[in-house]
């Protein structure tokens, strides 16, 4: 069992030496990272998806419970240890999302009777309702997004997840991470939002092609976090309340402070 995986320092893209010696994340932790355009980010990503060994661009060395991964883990799809879910995931096979769930769980020697479960799951992330019988094409990105998170939970064996910029994907975020560490995955979120920034413990920043910094989130980004998950709700009631067609009308309260409280209130 994968119960942590670490970055080895690497260099940025003026061949520079990264300015930290090993970044340590454990099963069940979720990681932010974050930076402008052209930092890094999928870079980074790429080197923890193939497990570099200072054979990329970056130099990077990435290890698997503090030992080298051996060949068969970087280069067996059989035995890939990471899953990447990214916000332009959609499907293409020509089947129902029963079919789909039921072939996953076939291929991972998982108990069939976990797709009602992955289903249910499904729903609690996005507006939109999947039903099994439902084709993989017809699934809005929204749909697609919240049924692959589901199945990497229950389904797939991949305990290292990527999560790559999707807080534009139409479904609940705060839920969706949850989810995923809930049940032992290490989530490194590829992030603009600062509400996905602020959920995890700490964030990896990037520069130049390089990490530049490692930095655990404090206590009142937290309280920042809490008050920015409220109105993102908010909002994404909102949001659900106008594609059905339904009139929307919102109180602000709002004290001046950032660090108290907003009071958001939608009625229909």
């Amino acid at each position: 069992m994968v119960q942590s995986i670490s970055i080895l320092a690497g260099q940025n893209k003026d061949g520079n030496p990264e300015h930290f010696k090993r970044i340590d994340i454990l099963r069940g932790e979720i990681v932010g990272v974050v930076g402008p355009t052209g930092s890094g980010k999928s870079a980074l990503v790429e080197d923890i998806e193939q497990l570099a060994q200072s054979d990329t661009p970056t130099h990077r060395k990435i290890l698997i419970n503090n030992m080298i991964p051996e060949q068969d883990m970087r280069f067996n799809p059989k035995k890939k240890l990471v899953a990447q879910l990214s916000q332009n995931m959609n499907f293409i096979a020509d089947m129902s999302v029963e079919e789909f769930l039921l072939l996953h769980s076939r291929c991972r020697n998982k108990n069939p009777n976990l797709i009602e479960k992955v289903i249910q799951h499904a729903n609690m992330l996005t507006g939109e309702p999947i039903k099994k019988e439902m084709n993989l094409t017809v699934l809005s990105g929204g749909q697609s997004r919240s049924l692959m998170v589901a199945d990497v939970a229950f389904i797939s064996d991949s305990p290292v997840v990527l999560i790559d910029e999707i807080e534009n994907a139409g479904i609940k975020k705060h839920e969706a991470l949850q989810l995923l560490s809930g049940y032992g995955k290490i989530v490194l979120v590829v992030t603009h939002d600062p509400l996905l920034a602020l959920l995890t413990r700490r964030r990896i920043i990037m520069e130049n092609g390089g990490i530049k910094k490692i930095f655990d989130t404090t206590g009142e980004e937290r309280l920042l976090c809490d008050m920015l998950y409220r109105i993102d709700k908010e909002l994404f009631k909102v949001r659900e309340m106008v594609r059905q067609g339904e009139e929307v009308s919102a109180c602000f309260k709002w004290d001046g402070s950032y660090s108290n409280h907003v009071d958001f209130v939608v009625q229909n």
